[in-house]
């Protein structure tokens, strides 16, 4: 018997689950990130906290902004084309809240760049915790509104056609070419 040690990532044919995806690599760089800040109270710099600042920074100078741009620019524009009646209320009072925490978290982590690029290269030995305390906690309750609302209702309302269209401009947007 053959145990996969690591579940694989959803494919773009399945554009819901790669933002769900997403967001539990969010998580995970989240998790990495207060524990950098640990860290560094305890045992201050060294080379474990340079390569974790340098993969919390890489994951949110490319990665995340991929992924709000796959919200703002598509899934947000195709659900306001298709949802109706409360649906489409819900969406009207979502998508602002959405937008605001997007440019809220890039607020947060242009504060937090600065600190784990200091961090990386090894000329800073700690994180400000009320600015990872802050960032944390934008996300995570940003990624439950989105999880608990804008994802079902995305899952429920668009056609195969819609979701095709979503993970092909995800896939684009990442350079992947389209599987043959």
């Amino acid at each position: 018997m053959t145990e996969q040690l690591m579940p694989a990532a959803p494919g773009f044919d399945q554009p819901v689950a790669v933002l769900k995806h997403c967001h539990d690599r969010i998580r995970k760089q989240l998790e990495t990130l207060e524990g950098l800040q640990r860290h560094l109270q305890q045992q201050g710099t060294g080379v474990e906290a340079q390569q974790a600042a340098s993969a919390v920074l890489r994951y949110f100078n490319q990665a995340a902004p991929q992924h709000h741009a796959d919200e703002e620019v598509d899934l947000l524009p195709m659900l306001e084309q298709t949802a109706t009646g409360d649906d489409a209320a819900m969406l009207a009072s979502l998508k602002p809240q959405i937008l605001d925490e997007h440019q809220q978290m890039e607020q947060c982590w242009q504060v937090l760049e600065a600190q784990l690029q200091a961090v990386a290269q090894g000329a800073g030995a700690s994180l400000a915790a009320e600015d990872v305390e802050r960032f944390s906690t934008l996300y995570a309750s940003h990624m439950e509104k989105e999880e608990g609302t804008v994802a079902p209702m995305a899952k429920r309302l668009f056609s195969q056609q819609q979701m095709t269209r979503l993970g092909n401009a995800m896939r684009e947007r990442r350079g992947i070419r389209p599987e043959s």
